[in-house]
């Protein structure tokens, strides 16, 4: 008996441009179908307030900077409908609402085990910050403007906005490395999450700086949409799943 030797999909080389293409490309696509994409976007735009103002509410404002943080690590998982709408498109079909509600294809225990390392990771991020906020004062700030102050007008909070900021930055980085091509890879074709994460990080790997930009211009896109309440995800969060699938198929061409 004689079996195909295992071999990785190839991985491309890219622009250091090529993420303001994937924006722009993805820009036209919302255009293509817009209704579905708002709906999409209200709906996690409005989930994402909502916890944000039950933590305020609580006394637990320090928390949203940390739900922020986590936002970028989980929501490569919550984009995968909007996979499903890139894909659509590519294919010269216009997808309709429960097309990228309801994706038969996001349901699979590959994908299933990246959200759980995704979760993981947010998770070990959560602990980091209450070790970086309990070394840099024994008071717990509850009221927003009290917290703001700390933060930003003092030498123990600007301390702390600095070495949180930079280690929330490696690991984000990390995560962003693993899931940036693997999710929409899995959604896309027959593969499963060790080689669609393999491939992911050769993607970063070979186009570090391309990636680096990508990696910022989706940090600041996704800063924006939370600095307007909320609202602005309504339109950011669609526009950079459609331009991930559109960085997915760049990046790695041979996958069906």
């Amino acid at each position: 008996m004689t079996s195909e030797p295992f071999r990785l999909p190839d991985v491309a080389a890219i622009s250091i441009s090529a993420p303001l293409k994937w924006i722009a490309g993805a820009w036209q696509d919302y255009l293509r179908a817009p209704l579905p994409f708002i709906i999409y976007g209200i709906a996690l735009s409005a989930l994402s307030a909502m916890i944000a103002w039950a933590l305020v509410f609580s006394g637990a404002f320090a928390w949203v900077f940390v739900l922020a943080g986590g936002f970028f690590l989980v929501a490569p998982i919550l984009a995968m409908g909007l996979y499903e709408g890139g894909r659509m498109l590519e294919d010269g079909h216009t997808p309709g609402l429960t097309d990228i509600v309801f994706v038969r294809s996001a349901v699979k225990l590959d994908i299933a085990y990246l959200g759980l390392a995704l979760f993981l990771i947010y998770l070990f991020w959560t602990r980091i910050a209450q070790v970086v906020y309990a070394l840099s004062t024994p008071v717990m700030h509850k009221a927003p403007a009290e917290f703001l102050t700390f933060m930003l007008t003092t030498p123990e909070g600007l301390t702390m906005t600095l070495t949180g900021s930079i280690i929330g930055g490696v690991v984000a980085f990390m995560a962003f490395s693993l899931v940036v091509i693997s999710a929409p890879m899995m959604l896309g074709g027959k593969t499963d999450v060790f080689i669609a994460t393999i491939t992911s990080v050769r993607c970063v790997t070979k186009n570090f700086l391309p990636m680096l930009f990508w990696a910022v211009l989706i940090a600041i896109l996704t800063a924006v949409g939370i600095a307007t309440a909320f609202f602005g995800l309504i339109i950011v969060f669609p526009l950079i799943g459609l331009a991930s699938w559109r960085a997915y198929r760049e990046l790695v061409p041979t996958s069906p």
